[in-house]
């Protein structure tokens, strides 16, 4: 078969457009958080890859005023408790699935509670959906840089 260069600028549009499709569902890296009650950023969380598994870490707070600078998690059950938050892996053991990331959990650190998680891109923010049991949150965190 003769490769016409038609043919190979077509095949080189195309892998470019799947590589950027496949970059587009990426969740690794730094998302802000935005608190559910009054929209405000809450924090910046850093999504990193280890093996084959997700994991998100607290790298940047903005407090309230009345609330701590360097806050501990006071309410966690696990071995975070009274750790700070500030480094805190918060996002564990996260496994991609198609163009969703589960299998996983999230601590709120606000409540000290452990949820099971799922994550997703959808028009270019992260979708962080937290279960307990039957019941559901979604958030919508938005990507730093």
């Amino acid at each position: 078969m003769r490769i016409t260069p038609l043919y190979f600028l077509g095949w080189c549009l195309g892998l470019s457009l799947m590589a950027q499709v496949a970059a587009a569902q990426d969740i690794v890296g730094t998302w802000c958080t935005v608190d559910d009650e009054d929209g405000q950023d809450r924090s910046v969380v850093e999504i990193y890859r280890q093996g084959d598994r997700y994991f998100g870490k607290v790298v940047k707070i903005y407090p309230r005023p009345n609330e701590p600078t360097d806050p501990v998690c006071e309410k966690c059950t696990d071995a975070r408790k009274n750790q700070k938050v500030m480094g805190m892996i918060i996002i564990r053991n996260l496994e991609k699935r198609s163009n969703e990331f589960k299998n996983g959990d999230i601590l709120d650190p606000k409540n000290g509670k452990v949820y099971d998680c799922k994550l997703w891109i959808e028009s270019g923010t992260l979708k962080v959906r937290g279960y307990l049991g039957f019941f559901y949150r979604t958030q919508t965190w938005y990507k730093v840089g």
